[in-house]
């Protein structure tokens, strides 16, 4: 036969151990950097996709692109201070990236050539010719917003 045991209470003399507080994250810088250099690299092709596809720049794609960098940076690399700089100097290239995406994508719509071509015999350098030159006020404004929208989604992704 079973029988039932209750065990003994608790000596309310000893007191209890509290288990140790779980170490604060602190990141991966590496992992973070990585992670906002893929981030930067698919959302300046998303951009110039976009650009294309609508002929026109919109202010909310290069606030995703922000969003999108600064966020693989914040939230992969932790609470790095380095990582929101990062952050926006990255996103600031992606939509700089995406644009000369977009001029190498219209190059290969006016001549008929597949995008391969247009990378081949303008190249980037050529690519950067053109930006330059057609540049206007709205294409920097877009460059600031991307950057200040990566540095601000970084450091709360972070937390």
């Amino acid at each position: 036969m079973s029988q039932h045991i209750q065990p003994p209470a608790p000596d309310s003399a000893t007191p209890a151990v509290p288990y140790p507080a779980e170490p604060a994250r602190t990141g991966n810088i590496g992992l973070g950097i990585a992670a906002a250099v893929v981030a930067a690299l698919a959302a300046a092709a998303a951009y110039g996709g976009i650009m294309n596809a609508i002929d026109r720049q919109v202010g909310y794609a290069a606030v995703g692109v922000g969003i999108l960098v600064g966020f693989a940076a914040g939230k992969l690399g932790g609470k790095n201070p380095v990582l929101p700089v990062v952050g926006a100097i990255l996103s600031i290239g992606a939509v700089y990236l995406g644009q000369l995406f977009y001029i190498a994508l219209a190059l290969a719509d006016l001549g008929n050539v597949g995008l391969g071509d247009v990378l081949s015999n303008v190249g980037v350098s050529g690519l950067g010719d053109y930006w330059q030159k057609g540049a206007e006020a709205m294409d920097y404004v877009f460059l600031v917003i991307g950057g200040f929208v990566a540095f601000g989604t970084a450091k709360k992704a972070s937390d």
